[in-house]
């Protein structure tokens, strides 16, 4: 109401010229261009009117005194001091992970698995080497699929060259006599054979992973993958499928560069875990059929 008789008194008084000041200038410009006709008429009463409006048109905005803010700043310290003790006081008197009792039938299952693979590693060394695939199978995929709690040491480095650290978890592997003769050693616990295009291309765009820093990303950006492939000539995920595929020569850069395949497993697996390893079949060379096991487990 305030607003609208102040439009009229301006109207009134001033005529459209006012009305335009207010517009573009605001109420500042108004209350000069009155005051001019305020000299010329003596309109007091006017000059009083918008002034008063201009003063409750501008905003106070209240200021926190300085010692108040210290005041603040100094009790939310206090407080999260006093959480941190209280979180190291609960963790004292929390007892913390209980004991794991390991029974004897235990050691003796690990020192017999540790005896069985040493001896068998030394058998494989006085043997002729087994030939090597056809050229045309240049790229092998590995697949752990048994436990290898007790194994050997040296069984235990091959896994974890080949990255196999976790049950049912997958690599590619570039077939050459050293890694003919990893495959070899880690027979037992790896089942490995030759992926078609079809399956390579189906583990990279489903499961296909890369680390940045702690975090598992997926590959589902092409400006992503140019950005860290770029330098191979790998600038989206096609090019990724076809360097794994061919064995290129970016192929071990490229391989680095995915994470190992964490493939799922069946529900039943946790029931009957014996029907699930007859499903998959046993351990070692597959050849072609690694194909199905990929199926089955992607």
């Amino acid at each position: 109401s305030c607003l609208s008789g102040l439009f009229w008194l301006i109207f009134t008084v001033c005529g459209y010229d006012c009305i335009f000041l207010h517009v573009c200038c605001g109420l500042d410009a108004v209350k000069v261009k009155l005051q001019t006709y305020v000299a010329d008429s003596g309109l007091v009463l006017v000059a009083e009117f918008v002034s008063a409006l201009v003063s409750r048109s501008k905003k106070v905005i209240k200021l926190v005194p300085e010692y108040l803010l210290k005041k603040r700043k100094a009790y939310q310290a206090i407080k999260a001091t006093q959480a941190k003790l209280a979180l190291l006081e609960k963790r004292k008197i929390s007892k913390g992970k209980p004991l794991k009792f390991k029974r004897l039938e235990d050691f003796l299952k690990d020192s017999h698995k540790h005896h069985r693979d040493e001896t068998r590693i030394k058998r494989a060394e006085h043997r002729p080497r087994a030939p090597l695939p056809p050229a045309k199978n240049r790229l092998a995929f590995a697949i752990r699929i048994r436990e290898i709690k007790g194994v050997s040491p040296k069984v235990m480095k091959m896994v974890q060259m080949l990255r196999l650290r976790k049950i049912f978890s997958g690599a590619f592997v570039k077939i050459n006599k050293t890694s003919v003769a990893m495959m070899k050693i880690l027979e037992p616990y790896v089942a490995w054979g030759f992926p078609n295009l079809k399956s390579v291309r189906e583990l990279i765009l489903k499961r296909g992973q890369t680390r940045v820093g702690r975090r598992r990303v997926p590959l589902t950006d092409n400006t992503f993958i140019e950005q860290h492939m770029g330098k191979q000539g790998i600038i989206c995920l096609e090019d990724l499928i076809h360097e794994i595929y061919s064995v290129g020569k970016g192929f071990r850069v490229a391989n680095n560069f995915l994470l190992p395949f964490r493939l799922s497993v069946a529900r039943h697996a946790a029931r009957d875990k014996a029907g699930l390893l007859k499903d998959l079949g046993n351990p070692g060379f597959r050849g072609a059929d690694i194909n199905s096991i990929i199926r089955q487990l992607n």
